[in-house]
């Protein structure tokens, strides 16, 4: 899903989320010949509505985020409008729902068999309240995917989040619902916003282990994540049984993002990626919607992570090995003032962790420790032994 329009989600200059970051992921993709992999198509849908909206969010956000957009000097950070996070400017009721918008209509194209696999990019802003606008996001575009699955008549949807932040909007939307198992992997609580998805999180009364979260020690690296990963998410897929996969991946778990403190690689990123592909088609018949999500170092970690993605959903996956294109690194350069320093599309590391299920728990370990704690909490309710 791709609307060059996307690029006007601006908080402005000097935050975080620089929506250079997208047109630089969709010029990689672009350079890497993605849009010409067979049985790819680009293509972009509309704004969502009020209707579509309502889904997740209650009406008189939305029109408080339309009279923000008309005026921004109006919004005062009540729902979160005008804040240090969630700056106010001028259209971002319309960029947002776009966003929304893009999200929803890859989710309608991988229901309604238009499409195996759905990305989009733009997407994944998961903090997002039915109520309020939090941690950069204004309509929270995952959680709207998800109940649109629902109303078209999904009975179970899976939602895994490997952003380093919780998916925190995405829980409290789906919090007593059974028919979505929400799943988030992230830095702990202690440590970063949004200071929730501790393991004991696990859902409301009528949906008991619905809500999954791991929550992993700052310095994390890619072995330790990637054993968390597959220690947690295939049992728990095996035995929901989701109809679609959706998952959000955010780039800000990588070693040089700058507001987070876990230690990965792009090549982690890459391999999750791979995983998220793969269980699509081993529990769902392939339907699987792949959304963006957090991401701060924009020029040399999230285009290539995206575009990792992207290429992995087409069936044409871009080697890790491959030099970045000239071409693209001229445009960085003409965009941002700055070099792209990456060279190729790895960051030169082997993606190997040791099973949980075969190497059993180290108490000395702290990430297994999480993982652990993630198990007691959740695996119970799902009939599973920690």
């Amino acid at each position: 899903m791709w609307d060059e329009a996307v690029t006007g989600y601006d908080f402005g200059a000097g935050h975080p989320m620089d929506p250079v970051r997208l047109s630089l992921t969709m010029g990689l993709v672009e350079a890497y010949g993605l849009t010409r992999a067979p049985g790819l198509t680009v293509r972009a849908a509309p704004a969502a509505g009020d209707s579509t909206l309502r889904l997740v969010h209650r009406q008189d956000y939305i029109d408080t985020v339309r009279r923000v957009s008309a005026d921004p000097l109006v919004a005062d950070g009540s729902y979160g409008l005008g804040t240090e996070d969630d700056p106010a400017f001028a259209g971002v009721h319309e960029v947002s729902a776009l966003i929304a918008g893009q999200s929803v209509g890859a989710a309608e194209a991988v229901w309604n068999g238009e499409a195996l696999h759905g990305v989009n990019f733009a997407g994944g802003l998961h903090h997002a309240m039915p109520g309020s606008a939090a941690g950069f996001c204004i309509y929270n575009d995952a959680a709207l995917a998800v109940a649109r699955l629902l109303e078209l008549g999904a009975r179970r949807v899976a939602y895994l989040d490997v952003d380093v932040h919780h998916g925190d909007g995405v829980q409290a939307a789906f919090w007593d619902d059974p028919r979505v198992l929400t799943v988030s992997l992230h830095e702990h609580p202690r440590a970063l916003f949004p200071g929730t998805g501790w393991p004991e999180e696990s859902g409301g009364p009528q949906a008991e282990g619905s809500a999954v979260n791991v929550a992993l020690p700052p310095g994390t690296g890619d072995a330790a994540w990637l054993r968390a990963l597959h220690a947690v998410v295939p049992e728990l897929l095996a035995e929901f049984r989701p109809e679609v996969l959706v998952t959000q991946h955010g780039a800000d778990t990588h070693a040089e993002d700058p507001l987070a403190h876990l230690a990965l690689s792009l090549d982690a990123q890459r391999a999750a990626a791979e995983a998220a592909h793969g269980w699509a088609h081993e529990h769902c018949d392939g339907r699987w919607l792949a959304l963006g999500g957090g991401g701060y170092a924009v020029v040399d970690v999230v285009p290539r992570s995206w575009t990792h993605l992207v290429g992995i959903a087409a069936g044409a996956p871009v080697p890790p090995e491959s030099e970045v294109p000239e071409e693209w690194r001229r445009t960085v350069y003409a965009r941002t003032g700055q070099a792209a320093v990456p060279m190729r599309m790895t960051d030169g590391r082997e993606t190997l962790w040791k099973s949980w299920q075969d190497d059993g728990y180290d108490p000395g370990d702290a990430a297994d420790q999480a993982v652990l704690a993630t198990r007691r909490a959740v695996f119970p309710a799902h009939g599973l032994l920690p």
